[in-house]
């Protein structure tokens, strides 16, 4: 790109050193208030570089805007979002970012605990990072890449246009979220506020990915109710719940139907938490699939196998609550293809090869998609996400840069 001048390493990096740990187990939102720390860096950043209408609301979302600057006003507004928390699978307090100059391929151990070792036996797509260079976190942390990767490039992208006044583009807006980690990033979007027609995620991994077909989700919960009874004197008396509901998860398939027996748009059923005791238990279950019609056989089978379970425990009864949680982005985009060629295009322009892929999951992308915003998913270059194994290479951010400044002049010639 002409006059690019990288800023995604110093922001990155100032990023990652903010704890932004989404809380699932809270009720408040955003999870936990420490992701509005990053939310108000953000925003002053945004007005340092001249966006004038930089703010972040009551729920911690931040919104931006960079106007139009074509001659033509029937141009679409395009919006650029990612989420500014991390997963609670591994802290993200006191995070130290480490820049490994020109990776040479040999194994990197991290500093704090030598125990932790990033190979290319264990993270493949390292192979074609040699000579990048490549930030992972000291060993004890998550790095944040995932999402902060994105913010990172988004960010590079207003300096890199505002500096480049030039480089013709539509109304960009720009969006941060809370709480995608929890499954509840747009939950509180103001949508007229936002005012966008189309959209774009920056939330992949492998640099050319970009993904416009995710998982159908819900989440179901079954409580069994037991009988309870002293447990000196309950003999023929006492029905145990937890002991049944063990005995129903242990009846799921074992060579099937599970996130560690299938692959590619193969759906499953997958227990994540069990809780209660004797008298009352619960299971809850994430249900995934991309054919949105299969998540009800999913669930009528599952309720199958428990009324089998139960059918040895007459006097009990349950409950099984359904909750959905998002659909397939695919359902939306097919009707509007553009949205995605204009980013295959992109980076055909900014001499990276697109890779086309599925995402087993979800993104805040998934939702949008259905509250008005179709909205793909664009790699950030962000590897080994939720562990401590997580890195990701600058060279990887500045090609996301350098494929949002092709998408918004694509863009900027389409009414």
């Amino acid at each position: 790109m002409n006059n690019y001048t990288s800023t995604v390493e110093e922001r990155f990096i100032k990023y990652a050193k903010i704890d932004t740990t989404a809380d699932p187990t809270s009720t408040s939102f955003p999870s936990s208030e420490i992701q509005k720390n990053l939310g108000k860096v953000l925003v002053e950043e945004l007005k340092e570089l001249g966006i004038k209408d930089a703010e972040m609301d009551e729920w911690g979302y931040v919104f931006g805007t960079l106007p139009n600057n074509t001659a033509n006003d029937n141009l679409p507004t395009i919006c650029f979002c990612s989420h500014m928390d991390t997963a609670p699978d591994v802290t993200g307090k006191n995070v130290k970012p480490i820049v490994h100059r020109s990776y040479d391929g040999e194994p990197i151990t991290l500093p704090d605990d030598n125990a932790q070792v990033i190979t290319t036996e264990k993270h493949p797509y390292l192979k074609e990072k040699i000579g990048d260079d490549i930030i992972t976190a000291s060993g004890l942390t998550l790095l944040g890449a995932d999402d902060k990767a994105g913010i990172a490039i988004i960010m590079d992208l207003v300096h890199h246009l505002v500096n480049n006044p030039e480089i013709r583009h539509p109304n960009i807006r720009i969006l941060f979220t809370p709480d995608e980690e929890v499954g509840r990033g747009v939950d509180h979007l103001d949508m007229e506020k936002l005012n966008a027609d189309f959209g774009y995620t920056l939330d992949g991994g492998v640099a050319g990915s970009l993904e416009d077909e995710s998982f159908s989700a819900d989440g179901v919960t079954i409580t069994v109710n037991g009988i309870s009874a002293h447990p000196g004197y309950a003999k023929g008396k006492m029905v145990n719940a937890l002991k049944v509901v063990a005995e129903f998860v242990a009846s799921l398939p074992k060579n099937e139907w599970s996130p560690e027996t299938t692959e590619k748009r193969e759906g499953f059923v997958h227990p994540h938490t069990i809780s209660g005791g004797m008298e009352e238990a619960s299971v809850s279950f994430i249900i995934r699939d991309h054919i949105t019609a299969k998540l009800g056989e999913y669930e009528s089978r599952l309720e199958d196998l428990l009324k089998a379970t139960l059918a040895n425990y007459p006097k009990l009864d349950y409950t099984f609550e359904v909750k959905e949680q998002y659909r397939n982005m695919k359902e939306i985009i097919k009707d509007v293809p553009f949205v995605t060629d204009y980013a295959i295009q992109a980076m055909e322009q900014a001499g990276i090869k697109p890779l086309p892929t599925i995402i087993r999951g979800g993104t805040d992308g998934s939702r949008l998609s259905f509250m008005g915003l179709p909205c793909p998913n664009i790699f950030t270059g962000e590897m080994g996400i939720h562990s401590k194994h997580e890195y990701v290479s600058i060279q990887d951010m500045e090609k996301g840069t350098a494929t949002l400044t092709e998408l918004v002049q694509i863009w900027a010639k389409h009414a």
